[in-house]
């Protein structure tokens, strides 16, 4: 009977084993965890269904939130918002929420992308020792990335893309021994690259695209694994980097490289994606690029390769994107690259080949083109050669031809002050002050000032310097009336030609005479540092002194551009050219991207610019310019820079408060205006008229595509994207809102153009398919450029 019972026992006990459900159940320090995660987030819509009694390990994983769980402790955490989310409020600490964060022991795998995070990322990083990936992409962090991530020894993946870091790609990468993906883009990082990255012997993807970086790229051929690297958007160069075989994608588009292709890259067997457009390559093209093994994608346009192509050459099958225009090649058309289907896209405008519908130059530009380069390069080489010979020579001379070279030296130096002295004195007594180019002390620390120093080789444009008095008077002989080409509240501008044929915009700005050089400095200083792609750049400046100290006058030179306003051009006044869709959208890009350099390219921030669609210029390239924007005014009482409440570093004279409250969003405010002329064509000059057109763009928003056309500017209805379109009334209608509140950030508005450039860009590649090796690359090159 016992033995009985004993047995019913045994069969209850499993029964109720059984029935225990076998929930990896949550600890509940690490629920509370999570809780205080939500409140710090500012209870995020992803976020909405947790509550202390959610079953974390067994929530249903979507492309918004994963959460995964292991022995009752928390491994992977995935939380993404939506793109273009804006940063969490004032309140939010990074400190308390990484602090929280350490509270979570056995984390792996942290994602915490596009949900605004603000701040710099606090050095209780380190405290997350089990990390092996850490992507938090798309947010706000600043300042430089800490030392304390190297702490995280068994981090693999480190992905930081889309962020505001400054300062250097950190030297402390290399004791991470296990890092196999560093993807560092769209930042703010300056220098060059430290030597160390080529001791990561597990990276497989480096990419450090859309930052500031210049320089040599450090010896990588010791990286056997390294597949990715993309340096895109740079200022790197001249010397092709040294890689590993095993590449399968390499992107060196937009930097500054300018030698030749190294013979090894045929042999690269692995190699799928291959551009290196936009540089300043030299030397043959080597044909054997296009047969591959792996290749489906190259890209060598807006180079300097010249060399002959052959019908013959045979190509890669996979071939499905080649771009060879721009360069200076000859011959024809391999046949391969011809009979093209609608998955492939060739283009080769602008070279010297025989055969082809697409613009071709005569084989006598090419070749004298080539030969130039040539001669250049046998020049450089004779110097070393030269070189060479010359060391042995000068140690045999010894002391003797030392003395000789330094009275050689000593006799230069007094025939210049000779000619110095010689030289009529003007008028009026001038003092050359350099305004300095290099970086006050207290702002060393910011590499986004750092990093403009490098942008003047980009801009195609001399270094700032002082000019004499002199020199200005002749370029405008002595401001003559015909050069007057306007005056406002910030004086006259002239329009003058220097001696190297160059033309320029020259602002004079009257000063009272209390006013001395020192109170100028400091605005000059920050004045230098306005050179930027989508502004009408700053070339240097001249003071005027009366016969005391006091400085009579302050002359601002700017370079001059002369393809006419963006109303001008969208309404077909300038020249009878009428900008299209894309064009618009790429000046709107243009212009939103010359105010987020404004905001945060200098310290300190340029605000309230003021802008006006009459105050954007194109060049040549139709490259939107912002010709007027918020400069210290350099007047006798600085009352506008009282009102405009910027805050000059060092001026030690004047106590000007800091800027006032939503001053971000006034310049939002007229980006939107500018977005709503692009839209309708139509000009609009008056503050009702900008709420009335509002009112009809915001209405055809909601409606149907045919009411969106229906108030579109006609000469674009029919070849505008509907989608891209409605993203760009969506977002102008954003940035009219009359609280700034509001409005949403440069960063959003800019996200939101990229986006609509990219669809309609897609849009019309598709719609001309059948004619696809005819389509014009300028507009596509620039749309190309602009929305990196």
């Amino acid at each position: 009977m016992a033995k009985v019972n004993y047995n019913w026992f045994l069969l209850i006990l499993l029964v109720v084993l059984v029935s225990i459900p076998c929930t990896n159940q949550l600890e509940s320090s690490q629920v509370l965890t999570l809780m205080r995660i939500k409140k710090l987030l500012n209870f995020p819509a992803v976020l909405s269904g947790w509550n202390r009694y959610t079953d974390f390990c067994n929530i249903e994983p979507n492309s918004s939130l994963i959460l995964v769980c292991y022995e009752g402790s928390i491994t992977q955490l995935h939380m993404i918002g939506q793109d273009g989310s804006p940063m969490l409020p004032k309140n939010f600490s990074i400190g308390s929420f990484f602090t929280t964060l350490a509270r979570l022991p056995s984390l792996k795998v942290l994602s915490l992308v596009s949900l605004g995070l603000w701040g710099p990322m606090p050095t209780g990083i380190g405290s997350l020792s089990s990390l092996e990936i850490l992507n938090m992409s798309s947010n706000f962090l600043y300042g430089t990335i800490p030392e304390e991530v190297s702490a995280l020894k068994n981090l693999q993946t480190l992905i930081l893309d889309h962020n505001l870091f400054s300062g250097q790609v950190p030297d402390w990468l290399s004791g991470l021994p296990l890092l196999a993906v560093l993807s560092l883009r769209g930042n703010s990082l300056g220098g060059p690259l430290p030597n160390s990255l080529g001791d990561l012997e597990n990276l497989r993807v480096l990419a450090l695209s859309g930052n500031n970086l210049y320089g040599e790229v450090p010896d990588l051929s010791n990286l056997t694994n390294l597949q990715v690297l993309d340096l895109q958007g740079n200022y790197l160069g001249p010397q092709f980097p040294r890689l590993g075989s095993k590449v399968a994608t390499l992107i060196l588009r937009n930097n500054k490289f300018r030698s030749g292709i190294p013979s090894e890259l045929s042999s690269y067997v692995q190699l799928q994606h291959l551009d290196i457009s936009l540089n300043r390559f030299m030397g043959p093209f080597s044909p054997s690029l296009l047969a591959l093994p792996s290749i489906n994608y190259l890209d060598i346009s807006e180079n300097g390769f010249s060399g002959m192509l052959f019908q013959n050459t045979s190509c890669n099958e996979g071939l499905r994107f080649v771009d060879l225009s721009s360069n200076l090649l000859t011959g024809s058309l391999p046949t391969c690259l011809v009979s093209y289907s609608q998955t492939k896209v060739v283009r080769y405008a602008n070279n010297c080949l025989t055969a082809g519908a697409q613009n071709q130059h005569p084989y006598s530009f090419c070749r004298n083109e080539a030969l130039a380069v040539l001669g250049l390069l046998h020049s450089q080489q004779k110097k070393a050669s030269m070189n060479k010979v010359a060391l042995p020579l000068s140690m045999a001379g010894g002391l003797v031809g030392g003395v000789a070279l330094l009275c050689v030296f000593i006799w230069l130096i007094l025939q210049r002050v000779n000619v110095k002295k010689a030289k009529g004195r003007p008028s009026v007594r001038l003092i050359a002050e350099n305004a300095s180019t290099g970086v006050p002390p207290k702002l060393l620390s910011d590499a986004r000032y750092i990093s403009q120093k490098m942008r003047l080789g980009a801009l195609c444009l001399p270094a700032y310097r002082t000019f004499s008095l002199e020199e200005l008077q002749e370029a405008t002989n002595n401001f003559e009336t015909s050069t007057l080409m306007g005056e406002g509240s910030h004086g006259q501008m002239y329009r003058g030609k220097l001696k190297d044929g160059s033309l320029v915009a020259i602002r004079c700005l009257k000063t009272k005479k209390r006013n001395c050089k020192q109170n100028f400095v400091h605005h000059i200083e920050l004045f230098s540092k306005l050179r930027h792609h989508h502004l009408v750049s700053a070339l240097g400046h001249c003071f005027e002194y009366r016969d005391d100290p006091s400085v009579s006058k302050l002359f601002l030179i700017f370079e001059y551009v002369r393809n006419g306003t963006l109303r001008s051009n969208i309404s077909g006044g300038f020249a009878g050219h009428t900008l299209s869709w894309t064009q618009r959208i790429v000046a709107a890009i243009g212009v939103t991207k010359g105010i987020q350099f404004l905001h945060a390219g200098i310290v300190p921030g340029v605000f309230a610019n003021k802008l006006k669609i009459t105050n954007i210029l194109l060049d040549q390239n139709l490259v939107a310019k912002i010709s007027s924007y918020n400069l210290p005014p350099l007047e006798e009482n600085m009352r506008t820079e009282v009102q405009a409440g910027v805050s000059w570093p060092g001026s030690k004279e004047l106590k000007i408060p800091a800027r006032t409250k939503h001053e971000d969003k006034m310049d939002v405010y007229d980006i939107g205006v500018i977005l709503l002329e692009i839209i309708t064509g139509r000009p609009i000059t008056y503050e009702s008229e900008v709420e009335l057109v509002k009112d009809q763009v915001s209405v055809s928003i909601s409606a149907d595509e045919t009411a969106r056309r229906g108030i579109t500017d006609p000469v674009v209805q029919s070849t505008c994207l509907d989608e891209s379109l409605k993203t760009v009334m969506e977002i102008c209608i954003s940035c009219l809102s009359k609280k700034p509140t509001e409005r949403p950030s440069v960063e959003d508005v800019l996200w939101n153009l990229q986006f609509a450039a990219q669809a309609q860009e897609a849009w019309r590649r598709d719609s001309q398919s059948s004619d696809r090796s005819s389509v014009s690359l300028p507009q596509s090159s620039q749309l190309q450029l602009v929305i990196q």
